[in-house]
């Protein structure tokens, strides 16, 4: 079944977007109808908020290919879960979690393994893994950021995630990470002061 949801959802983000009613939906009232068993709405869903879910896990786990895996993981969780979805609660936010944690977990088991990341940045790109920003020009140093990233363990890199790409306060990611707010706010401090020492160095 898994298998089968995933093989689905693969079909849905390699499509191109949709031009049909539902895309012009507001998202309670998309969520409302996929609740409701509509896959057109579904569709919608998962194109609006694939991108951002598929870049947290990247910068989670940082390889290209398992965040692929991840985001799709954490996508097929969410639409099972999707007729208990509180409607008041926005879906971004709740699936970037799910994300997020099992792109911790995943992080965790490789490091017990004794693996480390095989997806460069350049196979990243290619991969659509981390989504272009939109520059004309892309940052020299978006490299260089990505190895100091890799260089923190997976729980300092999903607050840095949180934090600065998904734009979460310090009180919303410890209520979506269920942890004190004082622990998120010393493991982003130690975060960004790794970061800044790490690209200090190689500035």
């Amino acid at each position: 079944m898994a298998a089968e949801e995933g093989l689905r959802l693969q079909k849905r983000l390699s499509g191109e977007t949709s031009d049909r009613p539902a895309s012009r939906l507001g998202e309670r009232r998309l969520l409302r109808e996929a609740q409701r068993g509509s896959e057109e709405a579904l569709e919608v869903l998962v194109r609006r908020h694939w991108p951002l879910a598929h870049r947290a896990a990247y910068l989670v786990v940082g390889d290209a290919s398992a965040a692929e895996d991840v985001a799709q993981e954490a996508l097929v969780a969410a639409i099972r879960s999707l007729d208990r979805f509180d409607l008041r609660r926005p879906f971004g936010p709740w699936l970037h979690r799910i994300a997020v944690n099992r792109a911790i977990d995943h992080a965790r088991a490789r490091a017990a393994r004794g693996e480390v990341s095989s997806g460069t940045a350049e196979e990243a790109e290619r991969r659509g893994a981390v989504p272009a920003s939109g520059e004309a020009e892309p940052d020299p140093r978006a490299d260089e950021l990505r190895a100091a990233l890799a260089g923190l363990s997976p729980e300092h890199r999903a607050i840095v995630a949180m934090r600065f790409l998904l734009d979460l306060s310090p009180g919303e990611i410890a209520r979506e990470l269920d942890l004190p707010r004082g622990t998120v706010n010393s493991r982003l401090r130690r975060a960004l002061d790794r970061l800044a020492l790490e690209i200090g160095a190689e500035g």
